[in-house]
């Protein structure tokens, strides 16, 4: 596993791509999978940089999820109200490893 990185400070943001923030939220839970008011908990309890921002950052989460072949949605909800998001089985390994490069899932 790559080395733990340092807590950022409270008012700097994170060096981490948007995939890589996902991916560290979704590996994190037991299930690895999150829903995507999950995910955002998750990045604001573990980045307070963006408690405080603008909520424009959550469109980038929305954008990387529905737009990147890494990650995708794996079931409803219990209440039915919204999806599940997860990796895609290609990319569990690279990503578990702390390798986020964007790329294509290999199917």
């Amino acid at each position: 596993p790559p080395p733990p990185r340092p807590p950022p400070e409270p008012g700097d943001k994170p060096s981490q791509s948007y995939i890589a923030l996902i991916s560290t939220a979704i590996l994190s839970s037991p299930e690895k999978k999150l829903l995507l008011s999950d995910i955002y908990q998750w990045i604001m309890d573990n980045y307070p940089y963006f408690k405080n921002k603008e909520k424009s950052w959550r469109n980038s989460v929305r954008h990387n999820l529905s737009l990147n072949e890494c990650f995708v949605k794996a079931g409803r909800s219990d209440n039915g109200k919204g999806h599940f998001w997860a990796i895609h089985p290609a990319n569990m390994e690279d990503f578990a490893k702390g390798d986020y490069h964007r790329r294509r899932a290999r199917r």
